[in-house]
C-alpha cells in the first residue's frame, strides 16, 4: 500500500498549490491563547452539517470563523450570508483546507467534510498546530482513525468529536446507572437507526462543473468518474467516500450504545447481515442492516432501516437497553412482566465545561485540558472503528437466500428476534417477496482490539485501511 513520508507530502502540497504551503508539526506552530482571546476558526466543508457549524460558531462570544473552506465555490454565498446575518463580518473564502493550515491566526478547524476526509485533515491541522472540532465518524477506515488518535497526542491537541450525545447529561446518568448495575446486568445494548432513505436512482458521468475543484473533493479517495449522485449528499452510499447509513447517521447510536456497556471498547467478534433492498439505484451500501458484536456479557445489536418502518420500543432513531430487571426506552424504565414505564432512578453524573459539544470544545481549547472535552476523538475513533467492523463484516460476505435467513445466525434469543422483525418490516411492511429474493449475510469475524487487526482474516484486515491516492495520504503511523 503506497504511502508518503513528511517530506514527499510537502514537496507534494507546495507543488500541487504552488506556493510555500508547509506543516510545522510542533506543538509550538499553535498560538497560545490568553483567557479573553478571540479564537479564530476555520470550518471546512460548508455543506449539511457544515451549516451547524456555522451556526454554532458564529454565536458565541469569544470565537471569530476566520475561513470558509470548500472546493465547490459554489457554497460560500450562503454560508458567509450566514455568518454576516449573525456575527456581522465576512469570513475569508478558500477551496483549499492547506492555504488555511499554514496561516498562524488561525487557531481551530472545525471539519464537516465527507468522510473521507475527516481523518487526514484531523491529521494535517494537528501536525500545523491547530486544534480539531471533526465530524463523526472520525475516520473513513479503522486504519486512519488510530493515526488521528496519534496525532493529536502526538502534537498535544484538543481533538472532539461530532457525537453529541457526550454532552447529553441525561445519557451520563444513564451510563452510570448501567455501570452501577441499578437495573442488573446489561443483556443487550440496542442502537436503532431507522431513517427513510430513498432511491437516489442513477445518474450518469459527466464533467464536473467549473466552479468545483473535483480533484480536491476526491482528496484521499481513489479518482472515480463525476456524477451528481456525489456532490453534495449521497456520497454517503458509496464505499469510497461514505460509510452508509450506519457511519452517517448511525455513528451517534453507536457510540452511546458502546458507551452504556461499562468498560467497552471492542467486540471480540463480529457479524453482520442485510442489503440494498426494495430498489435498484447507483449506492453501494445497504439501506437494511443488522450487526451483533460480542461484548462478552453483553451483545451489542445495532439495526438499519432505510424504508419507511414502524418504531420499536417507540423509537426510531436511538437506543434501546435491555437488562435482566427490565428494559429502559424513551428515558424510561419498564420493569419485566410490567406495561407502564417509571422515571429513571436518580443518579449524578457531571459533564465537561461549556455548552453542548460545540461549546465543551472551545472550553477545552481555552483551557488546554483533553481531560475537559466529553467526545475526545479516542471515543469517537472507537465508537467509528466499531461501524467500520460492522461493515467490513458485511463486505467480506456472500450473498444468501432469504428461504435460509432462518438458520443464518444461529438460535440466539435476541438476535433471532431482531431478524425476525427485519424480515417483517420488508414483507409486511414494504410489501417485499422474500421468497428467492436474496440478502448478503456477513462474515463472523473475531477481532483483535488491542491489535486492531481480525484474526487470521486477510481478506478483512485489507479492508482496515485503504490505498491512498497522493499526495493524500495517511502515514503508517505518527510517533
Amino acid at each position: 500500500m503506497p504511502r508518503t513520508s513528511r517530506r514527499t507530502f510537502i514537496t507534494g502540497s507546495m507543488a500541487a498549490l504552488g506556493a510555500g504551503f508547509a506543516i510545522g508539526g510542533t506543538r509550538a506552530s499553535g498560538r497560545i491563547l490568553g483567557a479573553n482571546e478571540t479564537i479564530n476558526v476555520a470550518i471546512a466543508g460548508l455543506n449539511g452539517r457544515g451549516g451547524a457549524h456555522v451556526d454554532e460558531f458564529s454565536r458565541m462570544e469569544g470565537v471569530r470563523i476566520s475561513h470558509l473552506v470548500d472546493p465547490d465555490v459554489r457554497t460560500f454565498d450562503k454560508r458567509v450570508k450566514q455568518v454576516r446575518d449573525r456575527a456581522g463580518y465576512a469570513p475569508e473564502t478558500v477551496q483549499d483546507i492547506r492555504r488555511v493550515l499554514d496561516q498562524p491566526d488561525v487557531d481551530a478547524v472545525s471539519i464537516a467534510t465527507p468522510n473521507h476526509w475527516h481523518a487526514l485533515m484531523t491529521i494535517w491541522a494537528c501536525q500545523a498546530g491547530k486544534d480539531v472540532y471533526v465530524e463523526k465518524p472520525c475516520s473513513h477506515n479503522i486504519h486512519e482513525g488510530r493515526v488521528a488518535v496519534q496525532a493529536a497526542r502526538r502534537y498535544d491537541r484538543i481533538v472532539q468529536h461530532g457525537t453529541q450525545g457526550r454532552s447529553s447529561r441525561s445519557w451520563a446518568e444513564l451510563a452510570e446507572l448501567a455501570r452501577a448495575g441499578t437495573y442488573g446486568k446489561l443483556l443487550v445494548s440496542r442502537a436503532l437507526c431507522y431513517k427513510n432513505r430513498p432511491s437516489i436512482g442513477f445518474k450518469p458521468t459527466e464533467e464536473p462543473p467549473s466552479e468545483i475543484d473535483f480533484s480536491l473533493w476526491l482528496g484521499p479517495a481513489k479518482e472515480v468518474p463525476f456524477h451528481t449522485n456525489l456532490v453534495h449528499y449521497n456520497w454517503h452510499w458509496f464505499w469510497n467516500f461514505g460509510n452508509g447509513d450506519i457511519g452517517n447517521q448511525g455513528v451517534h447510536q453507536m457510540d452511546i450504545a458502546r458507551w452504556m456497556i461499562p468498560g467497552a471498547t471492542y467486540p471480540t467478534s463480529v457479524v453482520s447481515l442485510g442489503g440494498r433492498l426494495g430498489y435498484e439505484d447507483q449506492g453501494e451500501t445497504p439501506n437494511t442492516q443488522i450487526a451483533v458484536m460480542d461484548f462478552g456479557d453483553t451483545q451489542l445489536i445495532f439495526e438499519v432501516r432505510g424504508l419507511p418502518t414502524k418504531p420499536y420500543r417507540g423509537e426510531m432513531v436511538g437506543n434501546i437497553l435491555h437488562f435482566e430487571e427490565g428494559v429502559v426506552a424513551g428515558g424510561k424504565f419498564f420493569p419485566k412482566g410490567k406495561g407502564e414505564g417509571e422515571p429513571l432512578a436518580k443518579v449524578e453524573a457531571d459533564r465537561g465545561p461549556g455548552d453542548g459539544n460545540f461549546g465543551n470544545f472551545i472550553a477545552a481549547v481555552r483551557s488546554r485540558k483533553a481531560d475537559d472535552l466529553n467526545a475526545d476523538i479516542l471515543e469517537g475513533h472507537v465508537s467509528s472503528a466499531l461501524c467500520h467492523l460492522a461493515n467490513i463484516s458485511y463486505r467480506v460476505g456472500e450473498p444468501r437466500s432469504f428461504d435460509t435467513i432462518d438458520q443464518a445466525l444461529g438460535s440466539d434469543e435476541a438476535v433471532r428476534d431482531a431478524v425476525d422483525r427485519m424480515c417483517e418490516h420488508l414483507k409486511d411492511g414494504n410489501g417485499l417477496a422474500l421468497d428467492g429474493m436474496q440478502y448478503r449475510l456477513g462474515r463472523s469475524l473475531h477481532f483483535d482490539g488491542e491489535a486492531e487487526r481480525f484474526v487470521d482474516d486477510a481478506q478483512a484486515n485489507a479492508l482496515l485501511s485503504r490505498e491512498y491516492r497522493a499526495p493524500f495520504v495517511v502515514p503508517d503511523s505518527i510517533g
